[in-house]
């Protein structure tokens, strides 16, 4: 089983659709399934089962797609390896960003390390802080950039981190503040069954700040799906929120509060770079990892 059949294994994994294959590789049909056929001969095993006009996976073939996912992994850490034994930084880079940083900070560090070396190649994820993880320890990625504390035994680095606060469009008795509509941010449902969870780090810094201090929950109003729509519905009145400070501009005319633990902690939301301490054996990984160090 070589390279290609690595990616062929890979692709009719996540769509087990022939036809659509064929083309992609660039292939006859009858060619791609004879290459499989091979496959299955090689390991004396059924990859792919019948199923009307598709095809399945049998078990069997879940364990040799895991296996090509890993040679493939191998195989490219062994290119860049190689490719980094020199003093020029060369290479493909691949980074996965939460959403948020993607959009305000990550532009100017790809602008200046593609001036910087051109003959890195970047390729680019952005998505939930959670997905860039699962990336990262699958091998998809050489650095993720998260928003949160997360548990994560390898290399980490802060980059920033940003107060919580309770803003509203009018000052607030906050004694009272159970009594008062709420427009939460909420996590996706779809993200938190997928990570078998029910909520976020922060939500949960959030909810102990509030158990401090209150003896019934909050009077949620409004669930929304994003900071920005939190801070509009509190800008027409409707309600306060809690949300990171960044999101905060002097134009806005809200009042604010940080939140502030009983013990004098202030509640954060950081910013954090993570990564594995062997991708810094690449020349690529290391000098990029080190950039951003000394810009933040």
């Amino acid at each position: 089983m070589d390279e290609k059949d690595c990616l062929i294994l890979q692709y009719l994994y996540k769509d087990p659709n022939l036809t659509k294959a064929a083309e992609h590789f660039y292939m006859t049909q009858p060619a791609l399934t004879y290459r499989l056929r091979q496959i299955e001969k090689e390991f004396q095993i059924q990859i792919f089962s019948k199923n009307g006009k598709n095809i399945k996976i049998t078990p069997a073939g879940e364990y040799i797609v895991g296996y090509a996912k890993k040679m493939l992994t191998d195989l490219r850490s062994t290119k860049e390896y190689l490719l980094n034994m020199g003093n020029e930084v060369q290479g493909n880079f691949k980074i996965g960003v939460s959403s948020n940083f993607g959009l305000y900070e990550l532009p100017s560090i790809l602008e200046y390390l593609m001036n910087q070396y051109p003959k890195v190649h970047v390729n680019v994820d952005t998505g939930f802080s959670t997905e860039m993880i699962d990336l990262l320890i699958e091998g998809e990625i050489d650095v993720a950039i998260v928003k949160g504390d997360y548990n994560w035994s390898d290399q980490k680095y802060l980059l920033n981190e940003e107060n919580i606060c309770l803003i509203s469009k009018n000052e607030m008795d906050l004694e009272q503040l159970p009594n008062y509509p709420m427009i939460n941010r909420k996590e996706p449902a779809v993200l938190m069954k997928y990570k078998n969870v029910s909520s976020s780090p922060l939500d949960k810094s959030i909810d102990r700040w509030w158990d401090e201090r209150y003896d019934q929950p909050p009077f949620i109003s409004m669930q929304v799906d994003s900071y920005e729509t939190c801070k509009e519905m509190v800008k027409k009145g409707l309600g306060y929120a809690i949300i990171p400070r960044a999101f905060i501009h002097e134009m806005d005319e809200l009042t604010s509060h940080d939140l502030i633990f009983k013990d004098g902690q202030e509640l954060k939301r950081r910013t954090w770079m993570i990564y594995r301490e062997s991708s810094l054996q690449l020349a690529t990984v290391s000098t990029i990892v080190n950039y951003i160090k000394k810009r933040y």
